[in-house]
């Protein structure tokens, strides 16, 4: 039997435990990988080249979404299921937006969880049965009646390029414009340039209101 080869990046470690305990009980799958925090996640899965990756949305450093989006860019035979404690709209249709194969709950069942990798590993794409049809049913409505013109007005943090996505996410973390700096490998002063043109881009002007963003696109919880 082949197994499936995945990789695991889920930032609470007993949580990771309990998840990786569970894919110990698949014959078919083999836990190749675990990550903590975003950009071990995706320095992780650049060395071990993953089939499938379990990949939780709220990861400090980088978020989930975010690392969702470069790993299909750059390694696109990888296939990336985004694991959530929630079914909202909003993160289910990021997800979608982001190019995941797979939206699955955390509290799905040992068979679910099989189904949703072995689904995945296959070329298809899986959603946990609790996320509503309705969901799906608006997120093809609004995309199949879109122009470009229309989805570049609606959607502002696709716009974002993955750096402003990452200074986004460290302003709303609290770091300083120095952390953020020595954590990015850049100059204080290219580190701030980034921070006022994320600033231009979005129109939002005081950190509160960039933290505030940042939630309602689930970059942090």
């Amino acid at each position: 039997m082949k197994q499936i080869r995945v990789l695991l990046a889920e930032d609470h470690s007993i949580v990771r435990a309990g998840i990786r305990a569970l894919l110990g009980e698949l014959a078919d799958v083999q836990v190749v990988g675990e990550a903590g925090e975003g950009t071990e996640a995706l320095q992780l899965i650049g060395q071990v080249r993953p089939d499938v990756v379990l990949m939780d949305i709220a990861m400090p450093g980088l978020n989930g979404l975010e690392v969702a989006a470069r790993v299909i860019k750059e390694y696109p035979e990888i296939r990336v299921i985004i694991l959530s404690g929630y079914a909202n709209e909003e993160y289910v249709l990021q997800a979608l937006r982001t190019g995941v194969a797979g939206y699955l709950l955390k509290d799905s069942e040992l068979t679910e969880l099989g189904l949703a990798i072995r689904s995945v590993s296959q070329g298809k794409t899986y959603l946990s049965p609790a996320i509503s049809k309705q969901v799906v049913t608006d997120y093809v409505g609004r995309m199949s009646g879109r122009t470009e013109e229309e989805e570049s007005r609606s959607g502002p943090f696709m716009l974002l390029t993955p750096r402003q996505r990452e200074i986004l996410q460290l302003i709303a973390e609290g770091h300083t414009t120095k952390e953020m700096a020595v954590k990015l490998n850049l100059s204080v002063k290219t580190a701030e340039a980034h921070r006022t043109q994320l600033m231009e881009r979005l129109d939002i002007h005081e950190v509160a209101g960039l933290v505030r963003y940042a939630i309602r696109e689930g970059i942090i919880q």
